[in-house]
């Protein structure tokens, strides 16, 4: 496994390369500028100076040879020194230049990172490894861009489902209250029923609203952990008994299976709140007359506790956003077992605050869903 100091290492060898080369021509080609203009000023050169001097100034031979001596020859190295400091200047200053390019393409890749463009950045073969970086952070920043539209998509859908939602059961709710009021002798089977309507509306509305402020608490919201020993089958068998005036209308019932004396070391209240999403996420989806199995065990270090329900199967497309905020399985929106689309998404955050994970599986036998949990 590669330690922290070798992934942060980059890969600069093709950089390297072109540099040293860079560095080794200009050095060669000064080496080369040298030989050549000392053989030069004491070869033919020097025998040109001399004539040019014979003939421009009309000097004799031996003057000119003179002043060839005296100013060329004796000042050779001083001559070749100063040649060759303007050449490396110039050959630097074009070395520089040709570095500096490699900025510039920087700066155009990184300015490319804010571009809505499918292209990839092109960075030069010396600067594949940052090319890379560069189009890994741009992948990674359209993929959060596309989930936090997403998101805010589902979120604006659900509010105004839920909006819409709040007018039925306030409708109804108005209007039989309407009805009482203006009918204060009816009969006492007649205003029992309708008093009974409300009061159930009323309950709905009073979901809804709810579900309201799990929206705006939900990205608000720290998970605190205030950890305790739990019995967990008598945790899973009070659960099922809540459920019990939900389950019986549809013919449901729920099965717990778990061993006598198994314990779990987590916060009660919210890992109860887990159970409780699955199990209502597991009774909104499941067949009428079917049985949803719970079942808890130990594996290792772990605790295990599956829910298994029959019903329509969750397509295999749909099985990684599940657990998104604010997702819903079913896209029409039902009134009365329609949520948030938070429910499975707050479980996934408080399992993963127990150092524990969540999944689903589907087919068309049946749903699991499976949290594990350290012991």
């Amino acid at each position: 496994m590669k330690s922290k100091s070798d992934k942060r290492r980059n890969d600069y060898t093709k950089l390297k390369r072109k540099l040293f080369f860079q560095m080794l021509l200009i050095t060669v080609t000064a080496a080369a500028t040298v030989y050549l203009l000392r053989n030069i000023l004491r070869g033919q050169i020097g025998d040109r100076i001399v004539q040019f001097l014979i003939h421009v100034f009309r000097f004799d031979y031996s003057i000119a040879y003179t002043i060839y001596q005296v100013v060329f020859r004796n000042n050779l190295d001083t001559i070749l020194f100063v040649v060759t400091l303007i050449f490396l200047i110039i050959f630097f200053r074009f070395s520089i230049s040709w570095f500096t390019q490699y900025f510039d393409e920087l700066s155009i890749g990184m300015d490319q990172l804010l571009e809505e463009s499918d292209e990839e950045i092109t960075l030069a073969p010396e600067l594949d490894f940052m090319e890379n970086k560069l189009n890994q952070i741009k992948r990674n920043i359209e993929k959060q861009k596309k989930a936090a539209l997403d998101a805010e998509k589902r979120k604006n859908d659900l509010v105004v489902y839920l909006a819409h939602d709040l007018k039925t059961p306030l409708t109804s709710v108005i209007g039989y209250l309407s009805l009482l009021n203006e009918a204060p002798d009816m009969p006492p089977e007649q205003k029992a029923k309708y008093v009974g309507i409300t009061l159930e509306k009323a309950y709905r509305l009073e979901q809804l609203i709810n579900e309201f402020f799990e929206i705006t608490r939900f990205n608000l919201q720290t998970i605190v952990l205030n950890k305790e020993k739990i019995n967990l089958l008598f945790m899973l068998q009070q659960m099922a008994d809540e459920f019990y005036p939900i389950l019986t209308p549809q013919g449901k019932q729920v099965s717990v299976h778990a061993p006598e004396g198994l314990t779990l070391w987590g916060d009660p209240d919210k890992l109860a709140r887990v159970f409780n999403n699955i199990l209502k996420n597991a009774i909104a989806y499941s067949y009428e007359n079917s049985t949803i199995e719970i079942s808890a065990k130990q594996e290792d270090n772990y605790i295990v506790i599956s829910f298994t329900n029959q019903g329509n199967p969750i397509p295999q497309a749909k099985l990684d956003t599940i657990f998104e905020k604010f997702y819903r399985l079913d896209s029409a929106r039902s009134t009365n077992t329609g949520g948030a689309g938070l429910g499975l998404a707050i479980a996934k955050e408080i399992v993963n605050a127990h150092e524990g994970t969540i999944s689903v599986e589907s087919n068309t036998e049946n749903t699991v869903f499976t949290v594990k949990l350290p012991i």
